[in-house]
């Protein structure tokens, strides 16, 4: 089939259910964007987005499109964050994992950003790939990079799915603060949360 007329894949429905807490004219990077899926949905949302992979080729027809930016990196050889991949009002990552740069997504965050997160967790074996223990979260681990970051746990999911296939996976919504961190008896400030 001609790639032209070859419809694209939809976004995650995880990411779906929480594009709408990310307004038109919001920043918006999409982490190993691979075909794009979420740089289309967000780009269509009216945002202008920013996509970063080692290999641009998935993403290749949004070249020069206005509100589009791309970037080919290999961020996993050790290079630091780059300083201009900052101040976004959401970060989306999915089915992808680095261990090192995940203080970096949560800094790269503005105020008020959300990083909206899906990606294979351990137990994952028992369906295929990816297998190996370095891409797959361990228990729990989004929460624990959320709290060691500040963020504010918008909604949390972990467990095993059997659509779009069989697999274990961890999904993270969470959410810089706007002000100072609440005390220990104060509630954090309140997002209201988009319908299932």
């Amino acid at each position: 089939m001609d790639s032209a007329i070859r419809p694209f894949a939809p976004a995650s429905a995880w990411v779906a259910r929480f594009a709408p807490l990310i307004g038109a004219g919001a920043r918006v990077l999409d982490l190993a964007c691979g075909g794009g899926r979420h740089l289309r949905h967000f780009l269509d949302r009216g945002c202008a987005v920013t996509g970063v992979d080692i290999d641009l080729r998935g993403v290749a027809d949004l070249e020069g499109r206005p509100g589009v930016t791309l970037r080919g990196l290999d961020l996993e050889n050790g290079s630091p964050w780059p300083a201009e991949l900052t101040g976004f009002d959401a970060i989306i990552v999915t089915h992808y994992l680095h261990r090192p740069l995940l203080p970096a997504l949560a800094g790269a965050l503005r105020p008020g950003g959300f990083l909206i997160y899906e990606t294979f967790a351990m137990g994952n074996q028992r369906h295929g790939r990816p297998s190996s223990p370095g891409f797959l979260l361990r228990n729990g681990e989004l929460l624990g990079l959320a709290a060691a970051e500040g963020l504010q746990v918008v909604a949390f999911e972990q467990g095993e799915v059997s659509s779009p296939k069989a697999a274990v996976i961890q999904r993270l919504c969470a959410r810089r603060p706007t002000g100072p961190a609440p005390d220990l008896q104060g509630d954090p400030e309140p997002v209201p949360l988009p319908p299932v």
